[in-house]
């Protein structure tokens, strides 16, 4: 997948806890920096350049949407629908209201776990559905292994995430207070087990520590003291 090595902790000027960002915007600039020494996206692995992808780095076919498969975006692994639905921000405004109104909801859209550069096309088709098994065969964008079941709204990320994706629900969850179902958990506790955290992500999530001071204990624990 992304292949990070410990050098990522390198590749930045230090930064400090202020640094965390505070918003989704801060959070992006940031994540165009974090990604910087491996530009690989989330759900086909496909390289990038700046905010365009190489598509043919890992066989990607365009589904529908040729224009917005050829850039990265950033994708909220826990959906922004998922953090926000059940606050009464979204009730009474959606999104936008939540992001202007609930400074809860502002620090979990903004928080650098949770954010993955990925196809635009993807990223689009992903919506807010959840993850988990799909029957569908990994056809729809060329050699690309990630699954996109619009019948039943469902996502089946490539095996080198699973792991990565279950990790980040149970981070999100616990840190904002997100419900996970029964069935949702009892799921991601397999992935977790069946694809337990490689030296890439750890290396992220040992990163991503240094600059908001936070760790996803669910990857590795963090002593952020020893951070520069």
């Amino acid at each position: 997948m992304f292949r990070f090595t410990f050098l990522l902790l390198l590749i930045l000027p230090s930064l400090s806890f202020a640094d965390a960002p505070r918003t989704f915007s801060e959070a992006k600039k940031i994540g165009w920096k974090l990604y910087a020494d491996q530009p690989v996206e989330f759900y086909c692995g496909c390289r990038y350049t700046g905010n365009k992808v190489d598509l043919r780095s890992c066989g990607y076919k365009p589904r529908k949407n040729p224009k917005r498969a050829a850039r990265v975006e950033w994708e909220h692994v826990v959906s922004a629908w998922q953090i926000g639905h059940q606050r009464r921000c979204w009730q009474n405004g959606g999104r936008a209201n939540c992001a202007k109104n609930d400074a809860r909801y502002r620090l979990a859209e903004a928080d650098l776990h949770n954010l993955v550069p990925a196809i635009g096309e993807v990223n689009a088709d992903r919506s807010n559905f959840s993850f988990g098994w799909s029957p569908e065969k990994p056809t729809q964008y060329g050699a690309c292994q990630t699954v996109v079941d619009f019948k039943g709204r469902t996502v089946m990320p490539r095996q080198e995430i699973r792991g990565f994706v279950a990790r980040t629900h149970f981070y999100m969850s616990k840190r904002y207070g997100l419900r996970l179902s029964a069935q949702d958990r009892k799921l991601y506790e397999v992935w977790a087990k069946a694809y337990p955290a490689q030296r890439w992500e750890v290396a992220r999530n040992e990163r991503i520590a240094c600059i908001t001071g936070q760790a996803n204990e669910f990857v590795s624990r963090v002593n952020v003291r020893q951070c520069r």
